[in-house]
Order: structure tokens, then sequence, then C-alpha cells
């Protein structure tokens, strides 16, 4: 079971400083070894992780799982789009919600890429979250994204 970190009305001028805020939150939390800040950075400048959809762009920042020490996830709606390097190309695309994963399995990393991938495909998923009051984002966030079949949590 992943813990769920959730954050609004922050503002960032470049997904550098996302993802430094990121590596500092979870760090804070206990959630990853010391060394999750500088490997999420990594990791991004290597694999970018923007993701154009439809109507909205999301980016799905992670690393390696021997950087975590627990599962979480942290949801962020930025006040204003964040420009992220697109995942497929050399663009620049203006993310509007960005899911950093923290995961010690990484085959369960895989499947819940996967899912989320397959899930934000809905334009009106996608919408929802973007739309969403923040008092409501995390409760929205586990009822279409992360329950599983059986009820339980991702």
């Amino acid at each position: 079971m992943s813990q769920l970190f959730v954050r609004t009305g922050i503002h960032f001028t470049s997904s550098q400083q996302a993802l430094e805020h990121i590596g500092e939150e979870m760090l804070a939390k206990g959630v990853v070894h010391d060394t999750y800040p500088a490997a999420l950075l990594e990791r991004e400048a290597v694999y970018p992780t923007g993701i154009n959809l439809e109507h909205h762009a999301v980016a799905i920042p992670h690393c390696e799982a021997m950087h975590a020490k627990s599962p979480a996830l942290y949801l962020i709606r930025p006040d204003a789009p964040v420009k992220f390097q697109q995942a497929d190309d050399d663009s620049e695309i203006e993310v509007s919600l960005i899911i950093a994963l923290i995961v010690e399995n990484p085959a369960a990393q895989l499947t819940l890429l996967r899912r989320l991938f397959s899930e934000l495909q809905d334009p009106d998923t996608l919408e929802a979250l973007l739309r969403a009051p923040a008092a409501e984002l995390a409760a929205l966030f586990q009822d279409t994204l992360l329950e599983t079949e059986s009820g339980q949590l991702a």
C-alpha cells in the first residue's frame, strides 16, 4: 500500500525546480533515501517523463526502486503549467499535473506506470483531477486511479 501525498497551490518556474521540490519533500516525509533527490534529477535528464495527452499534459517522474524506503505517490497540481521535456521527443510540453512515483519493487513500478498512463488517457478522468477542490483531490485520485478490482490501493 502506497502513501499518497498531495500538494496544490504551488508555483514552479521550471521542471528542475519541481523535481528539486519533490526530492526535498519525499526526503522530509521519510519515504526515500538521501540518494533519491539526485537520482530523480539524473533520471529525468536522461529519460524525460512529460506525457502529452488529448487536452492536457502530465509528468510522472520516478527513479530506480533502490532509492525508495517505502512506496509513495506525490500528486502535485501546480497553480500554472510547468514545462517538462516530453518523454517521446525533444520538445517541451506544459504539464498541468505531476505524479511522482516512489516504488520499492521494479515490477510494481511498471504496473503502476501502465495503470496511470491507461487511466489518464481518459480526458474526463484528467479533467476531474484538474478541477477537483484541493480537499477532494486525494480521494478522487485514489478512487479513480489507484483502486484495484479488489478495492485495495495499488
